[in-house]
């Protein structure tokens, strides 16, 4: 194993060396869609340029792009800790749920009861409320303390019943950087026979997914946000697939993987995804101890080494705002709890709004994210729904000097303000 290097993981990413008129670019936006890696972009390039065509033809091109794309499912179903036919791809993680809540509602019924989150973004609250509205399904919540900035897990006895048909939560939040405790909450959901739904898109990018040991029956993920091309990646487990009925034409396949896929996939995309998942893999080769020779050892490996070098970014970035009282985080902020978030991090600062605050980062050629993000309900619950937040996060290419460029902007800003 390796000491981590810096310059050969940012090596990695052709797009980290580029300039815009002589200025380099600081890439802190990664909670948003992190930056592509090399190996990703070359599994693209071969998917559209040495092997262009469609599956179930009997000639060359044809043949290697089946072959491949049951590669790019088996390391997908690596990734999350399941089997192959557990998996499906999909454009993105909300029309993935879209998708599936069309199928899922069918069973349900009036004075039925479905469980969401307020801390997650709306692509895992969105399609259940329509779903919900069009049976005539009760919706309950489940709350965020605004103090701890985690569930509020005392209530899930009184939120999840016999009438409770589905139970929808995040992993981690997009919004506030907390990670949780989805296992309780998939617990809770399981033992009343309720159908488990674990949006993982934000986690996924920081730490290894494990679905058998999460035993919930779908989680979703962004491809996107973990140094791959724009997908969705779902896995469904199995005895649920099998009760579905899919949503397809009748002359497509009607095994999986394709059974629940919407259409004729994206092969760049998956094949893109595999890339992404060999960069993890090359993470954990260089700078991991992988357990085993599996590609599934290998990513868990790189993942930790990623983990590592990110956890004492978020530490430097913590303590640098604990020095600025005119910046508020609405997140965990001790660095002690490090562990308990990932790192991405919403602020307001006083006297400036969120946009504000924004473009002076942009015009040093520094990418940082205003806005609510989707995260309609938690936005709401904490009144930032109207003026949004500043939102800086960070991945494994990241750096500690880049974080004190990051700090050294925020101290200007509220010296200014």
């Amino acid at each position: 194993m390796l000491k981590w290097n810096d310059t050969e993981v940012r090596a990695a990413f052709p797009a980290l060396a580029l300039c815009d008129e002589g200025q380099a670019r600081l890439y802190a936006d990664a909670p948003g869609g992190t930056q592509v890696a090399g190996q990703a972009l070359d599994r693209m390039r071969q998917a559209m340029v040495e092997q262009c065509a469609n599956e179930a033809g009997v000639f060359l091109t044809s043949q290697r792009t089946s072959e491949w794309m049951v590669i790019a499912h088996k390391a997908a179903a690596e990734f999350l800790g399941c089997d192959a036919d557990e998996v499906v791809f999909g454009l993105n993680t909300t029309s993935l749920l879209f998708h599936f809540s069309r199928m899922l509602a069918r069973d349900w019924r009036s004075g039925d009861e479905i469980v969401l989150s307020r801390m997650d973004h709306d692509a895992n609250v969105g399609p259940w409320l329509i779903a919900a509205e069009e049976r005539g399904v009760t919706v309950r919540w489940l709350d965020v303390d605004p103090q701890t900035f985690q569930y509020r897990y005392d209530t899930l006895p009184a939120l999840i019943g016999p009438r409770t048909r589905l139970v929808a939560c995040n992993h981690a939040s997009n919004f506030l950087g907390t990670i949780n405790d989805v296992q309780r909450i998939v617990a809770a959901g399981r033992a009343v026979g309720a159908v488990t739904v674990v949006d993982a898109v934000q986690s996924a990018p920081h730490f290894p997914i494990d679905v058998r040991s999460i035993d919930c029956d779908i989680l979703v993920s962004s491809p996107y946000k973990y140094f791959g091309p724009h997908a969705g990646l779902l896995y469904v487990r199995r005895d649920l697939e099998r009760r579905l009925k899919p949503l397809k034409i009748r002359p497509a396949p009607d095994e999986m993987p394709y059974r629940h896929a919407p259409g004729t996939p994206s092969f760049e995309a998956q094949l893109g995804t595999y890339g992404a998942f060999e960069h993890i893999a090359w993470l954990g080769d260089r700078y991991g101890s992988p357990t085993g020779s599996t590609l599934r050892a290998r990513m868990v490996a790189g993942l930790a080494a990623a983990t590592g070098h990110e956890t004492s970014l978020a530490v430097r970035f913590m303590e640098g705002l604990a020095e600025l009282p005119q910046v508020r985080l609405y997140g965990i902020a001790d660095p002690e709890h490090v562990r308990q978030r990932v790192p991405t991090f919403s602020m307001t600062i006083a006297g400036r709004t969120a946009s504000e605050v924004a473009r002076i980062f942009a015009a040093r050629n520094i990418y940082v994210w205003d806005g609510t993000f989707y995260a309609y309900e938690v936005s709401g619950l904490l009144g930032l729904r109207e003026s949004g937040v500043v939102r800086i996060g960070f991945a494994h290419y990241n750096t500690l000097a880049e974080v004190e460029t990051i700090l050294g902007v925020l101290r200007g800003i509220v010296r200014s303000a």
